[in-house]
Parts: C-alpha cells; sequence; structure tokens
C-alpha cells in the first residue's frame, strides 16, 4: 500500500491541479477503489487536501 500511496501522491503533484481518484487511476492503470483507498489514507495523514468535493491535491 505504501508504494501505491507514494504513486498516488507523484501523480498529483504532477497533474498539477486537483484531481479525481479515478483520473489518478487512469494514470496509474489501477483499480479506482485502490486510488480511493489510498488516498483517504494520505488524507488521514494530512498529505493530501480536497479542495473541493471529490477532487484531491497534494497539501503543499
Amino acid at each position: 500500500m505504501a508504494e501505491l500511496k507514494d504513486a498516488v501522491l507523484k501523480a498529483m503533484k504532477d497533474a498539477g491541479k486537483p484531481v479525481r481518484p479515478g483520473d489518478v487511476a487512469k494514470m496509474l492503470n489501477v483499480d479506482s477503489k485502490e486510488v480511493s483507498k489510498a488516498i483517504k489514507e494520505l488524507k488521514n495523514e494530512g498529505k493530501v487536501i480536497s479542495p473541493k468535493r471529490c477532487y484531491y491535491a497534494p497539501n503543499e
């Protein structure tokens, strides 16, 4: 899970704008449910924020 979380965070940073979990899943070619779980954990750790509903971005 740690590898996926790192990949999700990197994909968000590379996107340069708030993204939806489905967009990240397409970028990484993984299941969107797995991405959603990773985002939830990253959000709990304070590494990801949600600037608007259903969109996520790295917490700079």
